[in-house]
């Protein structure tokens, strides 16, 4: 047994009892499969519940067996896109009940049917927001339509036909601008608020989306200015969806998930040329089918009777709650003796023919911990499963046997070494359970930087430093370095902070305690009050200040009242010794607000520099009004200028002066003034009009201005 002890302790059988173990002490696990056959009443799936022991390398597998059931009950909820393209389909929708209910009896002994109405969200720029179509989208086209709206539940599942159509009858259409609608919000809805819709457990559960446009994707919202992923939990409040303007649509692998949980059916009734964008969406949506509608939904109700027996004749399995290390391999053994993959399965399946699962689990390793853990097998649109609970066998079970139970409680292993234990340092913990050995459900057992045996956390050793607490939370290396020394190398490391040595401090114990005394000032207060000394420097908190010690602070509020006396100190003249002397200590730091200068100009340069532009001035104003009289006058010399004074000039032989002509058209006009009116004749000499004759006041006139001139 010494020998035992110094070797490995895993080996094969006969290694170990060549090594000197004994029999009795080898731990052999072998893999394991339990199955329950009462496990609550599965009619249709079986084995309800399986127990397997696995061991890392290690292989099992069993047998899953679905039979569907003759004339199951189905609940049918009509969803139906009620924009105003769709207004034809919904009166179809009148006649349905009744013709459908009949079709279905043949089918099914217990057949229910429920309504819900979506268009889009109601927000720009899906839907007009003018005040005239908020309330009616079909305004502009005479028509009256309801207010438009995400999805409202309007008729719960029943089997009274009358209640149904009479829903119908009630309905009105509505509208929205943009081409895609809003129907995965609707859809998403209808699946998980379960007991709105009155979705039965035992219930083949259809839902039928009726459009014949595309339906918004997740993120399309984002341009309305809806950025909330959608939570997928249920919102309806008085039947109407009321997150459809403050989240954004589903994903397609949302929308999936939500639909497979809620064993939830999906028939696609597309009128149009939207069918194949539906019919592409098939494979991201397990358990769906897409048929298109005829005009004015004439084969609405062989389309649904259709999509059903399609849908109940596929029988296809898929794994939830996938587990880490743990591989699933399924093989589906079809009646007419194919084989295919789980999520294939079988097609073209009676309701009297069974279809069997070959379920093979392997588990690789054990990167994570062992323990219980369990895993679901889930067939698609069946509301029954079959769960697997798996033990996985990651460690010996010898710590917690009766002869083994006391366990060391030093916190560290050395590497490859046996942990020296005393006695003392031993515990009888029998709770073995992982989940006690984490800070927080969150977090993985002993902080990821131990193992959990017997009992309690069992701290690995690192090269950094020494880890330890009662989950191995803490360490003595996850703390602030300064210049690439742990805490500066003036502290150590508790609990991933520093703690620092007499005489330092900081977050990283690199500021001498000696350094805070040069951030007082002389009233004693750090940083004057307004911020942080750090390592012997102020960090001024308050934007408005500056300075070394945040003393300059111009625009505070208390500044002046701060500042008062000391503005009396370097202004007055009838002041004391003693208090000049407190000035200057106090004071100091006001000394560059102090500014003898006088307000008034008392330097004889700043007069002469007045006197000169002043002068400047006064000759740019002159010199303003001289060109301004210039342009005056040469401006009048072209308007009174006329052809005719060419024409008179032009006959005399000797050239007259201006004044000359003035004072003979003066003469002339007075020898005119003495003739009589009929013996005047025009005069021919008048330079100053163009018209052959002048008159008496304007040749007066303008003798008078050439002489001005």
């Amino acid at each position: 047994m010494g020998e035992a002890t110094q070797s490995r302790r895993c080996d094969t059988v006969f290694n170990l009892i060549k090594k000197g173990c004994q029999s009795d002490f080898i731990e052999n696990p072998m893999n394991s499969i339990t199955t329950s056959s009462d496990h609550e009443a599965n009619m249709q799936v079986t084995p309800g519940k399986v127990s397997i022991h696995l061991r890392p390398g290690g292989k099992t597998s069993f047998m899953l067996k679905i039979r569907p059931l003759e004339k199951y009950p189905v609940d049918l909820y009509y969803l139906v896109d009620v924009s105003a393209s769709m207004h034809n389909n919904i009166e179809k929708l009148n006649s349905v009940g009744f013709d459908l209910s009949k079709k279905m009896a043949n089918i099914s002994l217990d057949f229910r049917l429920g309504f819900g109405s979506y268009v889009d969200k109601t927000v720009s720029p899906y839907i007009s927001t003018h005040p005239g179509r908020i309330h009616n989208q079909c305004s502009d086209y005479n028509l009256d339509c309801m207010p438009p709206h995400g999805y409202i539940h309007v008729l719960s599942l029943t089997d009274n036909i009358a209640d149904f159509k009479n829903a119908v009858n009630k309905q009105k259409i509505s509208g929205n601008i943009d081409t895609p609608e809003g129907g995965f919000d609707a859809m998403l809805q209808a699946a998980v608020c379960q007991s709105h819709i009155g979705w039965r457990k035992e219930a083949k559960r259809l839902l039928l989306v009726m459009t014949d446009q595309t339906s918004h994707l997740a993120l399309d919202s984002k341009l309305g200015g809806i950025v909330i992923p959608n939570d997928g939990n249920c919102h309806l409040k008085d039947n109407i969806y009321i997150k459809a303007t403050s989240m954004e649509h589903p994903s397609l692998g949302q929308l999936s998930e939500k639909l497979i949980d809620n064993n939830i059916n999906v028939i696609f009734a597309v009128q149009g040329h939207q069918f194949d964008w539906y019919k592409d969406l098939l494979p991201l949506l397990p358990g769906t089918v897409a048929k298109q509608i005829e005009s004015q939904a004439a084969n609405l109700n062989d389309l649904v009777i259709e999509a059903y027996q399609k849908l109940i004749s596929e029988v296809k399995i898929q794994v939830d709650n996938q587990l880490k290390d743990l591989y699933f391999n399924i093989t589906a053994i079809c009646p007419d003796g194919s084989r295919n993959t789980g999520m294939e399965g079988c097609k073209n399946v009676r309701y009297d023919e069974e279809v069997l699962f070959n379920v093979s689990i392997a588990m690789k390793g054990c990167t994570t911990t062992g323990g219980q853990k369990y895993a679901v097998l889930k067939p698609i649109g069946f509301n029954e499963t079959t769960i697997i609970n798996i033990y996985r066998n990651c460690a010996c079970q010898c710590e917690d046997s009766a002869r083994h139970k006391k366990i060391c409680a030093d916190e560290t292993f050395l590497d490859g070494e046996k942990p020296h234990c005393k006695a003392t340092n031993c515990s009888s913990n029998e709770n073995t359970f992982f989940e006690k050995h984490k800070m927080h459900q969150a977090q993985p057992v002993c902080s990821g930087q131990g193992d959990c045996i017997g009992g309690k956390c069992f701290c690995h050793k690192s090269k950094l430093g020494k880890v330890y607490g009662k989950y191995c939370e803490m360490d003595n290396f996850s703390c602030p370095y300064h210049h690439g020394i742990l805490c500066a190398g003036n502290g150590e490391c508790e609990a991933g902070k520093c703690k620092c040595f007499n005489g330092w401090e900081g977050e990283h114990c690199q500021c001498s305690s000696l350094s805070a005394k040069h951030c007082i000032n002389s009233k004693g207060q750090i940083c004057s009050g307004r911020g942080h000394c750090v390592c012997g420097k102020c960090e001024c908190t308050d934007p408005r200040s500056f300075g070394r010690l945040c003393e300059y602070c111009p625009n505070c509020n208390n500044a002046c009242d701060e500042n008062w006396s000391c503005v009396h100190c370097h202004h007055s003249n009838n002041v004391s010794q003693i208090i000049l002397d407190q000035c200057k200590t106090s004071c100091t730091y006001m000394m560059q607000y102090s500014d003898k200068t006088s307000e008034c100009f008392s330097d004889p340069n700043y007069f002469r520099i007045f006197i000169i532009i002043l002068i400047v001035t006064f000759l740019i104003g002159l010199l303003n009004v001289l060109i301004i009289r210039q342009i005056i006058l040469q401006w009048n010399n072209n308007k009174i200028k006329s052809p005719a004074d060419y024409r008179v000039s032009s006959t005399k032989k000797t050239p007259m002066t201006r004044k000359s002509l003035a004072v003979q058209a003066l003469q002339r006009a007075k020898l005119q003034s003495l003739k009589p009116e009929d013996e005047r004749g025009p005069d021919f000499n008048c330079f100053f009009d163009n018209n052959d004759i002048c008159s008496k006041e304007k040749n007066l006139g303008n003798a008078v201005l050439l002489l001005w001139v």
